[in-house]
């Protein structure tokens, strides 16, 4: 199976050890991917990589513990959601693709529908800015306060959160921009960054695709402290706290890193530099994503890479086989529009915001508190 994409059924067959029915089962329920084989649409063809994972799956067997372990890190589903699915190779926002969405959609409608909340829920009165030397400073100042002072959600319809989540995503937008612009957020956030209509179109465009991407690390923990029943805002700044590690938010610093090793040495140079080193190349490739970021590719569609990042995507593609995920996508925009080198984090926490009250909405109209069990590893214990 090695560098192919497809498989035909009797090659699927094989690798899983089933029988015709069960690998259509497969397929009916989402595990693998299939499609139509060319020059004969009466065969299909079965995605290699769903394939193959779901091979390794089989082998590890169904034991509780190793299931469990098995979910911490890109495995099993944990808990359901109807908000944000990743299936066949695309990001969908409640069976809406984002993609799709973020052709004309802007922030405050991508929102409501995560939310499925009221139309023009937006008009909310603008916040006062916190204070704060900068941007991200600002933002965690603002949740902390709020944490600190704005009522339990436990108990209250999702009606009664959804203008106190608007207000916080508004609030945000202030934080970041420093100022009381008026408009749409992307607007603001452009006018804060001095950019010109095309460039406000370029982030509306990129808040709508990073708004949400499943159960991530941030909007888990988001998701955790909502099930305490505590606030919105204190859901929000834990999603905010874990969006701020280096291998999640703070990925794109990755990148410009990576850009300055390409500027002075040359592209090639640069990643074959990490490849003899063993060492990941940052803003390419995806674990859920084997065929490519669809959110790169619907946001590198929108405007022309500069040719130092042109040089770059080059020889990735061509020393690596890499395909580039969102982070390369929001860097090269922050290059391309000569944005604060911070504007990746600060546009990423902007969007999430939305999927991380989305979530926190959804967790507590289940009324169940997400705590799981540790597997103990260390000295015995005398008993």
């Amino acid at each position: 199976m090695q560098n192919r994409e497809w498989l035909s059924a009797s090659e699927a067959m094989d690798q899983l050890g089933v029988r015709p029915q069960t690998l259509y089962a497969y397929v009916s329920r989402g595990r693998i991917e299939a499609r139509a084989q060319d020059g004969d649409p009466r065969k299909s063809l079965y995605r290699a990589a769903d394939i193959i994972e779901l091979a390794k799956r089989k082998r590890q067997g169904r034991k509780a513990a190793q299931v469990a372990a098995n979910a911490i890190a890109w495995g099993e589903p944990v808990l359901p959601s109807a908000i944000t699915t990743i299936r066949a190779g695309r990001l969908w926002y409640r069976a809406v693709d984002a993609a799709e969405m973020a052709r004309t959609a802007t922030m405050e409608i991508c929102a409501e529908h995560l939310w499925q909340a009221a139309p023009e829920l937006f008009t909310v009165a603008k916040t006062p800015i916190p204070a704060g030397a900068s941007p991200r400073s600002r933002m965690f100042a603002l949740l902390a306060h709020r944490a600190a002072t704005d009522a339990p959600a436990r108990g209250r319809k999702s009606e009664t959160l959804w203008p106190e989540a608007a207000g916080l995503v508004d609030a945000l937008t202030n934080a970041i921009a420093g100022a009381p612009y008026e408009g749409p957020i992307h607007q603001r956030l452009a006018q804060a960054w001095d950019c010109d209509d095309v460039g406000a179109d370029l982030i509306r465009r990129t808040l709508v695709l990073t708004a949400d991407h499943e159960l991530n690390a941030s909007t888990f923990a988001a998701r955790v402290t909502a099930s305490t029943g505590a606030s919105l805002a204190a859901a929000t700044l834990a999603g905010l706290a874990a969006l701020s590690g280096p291998l999640h938010g703070g990925m794109s610093a990755r990148v410009q890193v990576f850009t300055q090793e390409s500027l002075k040495a040359g592209p090639a140079k640069a990643v074959r530099a990490r490849l003899d080193a063993g060492l990941p190349i940052p803003g390419f490739g995806h674990p859920l994503y084997p065929s490519g970021d669809p959110r790169a590719a619907a946001l590198l569609e929108a405007f022309p890479l500069t040719a130092e990042y042109q040089s770059m995507l080059d020889a990735v593609m061509d020393l690596a086989g890499e395909k580039p995920n969102i982070d390369f996508a929001l860097t090269a925009l922050t290059w391309s529009l000569d944005l604060p080198d911070e504007a990746p984090f600060l546009m990423f926490a902007a969007a999430r915001s939305v999927g991380w009250m989305a979530h926190a909405l959804e967790q507590l109209q289940t009324g169940q508190l997400i705590r799981p069990r540790a597997r103990y590893t260390g000295p015995p214990i005398d008993s």
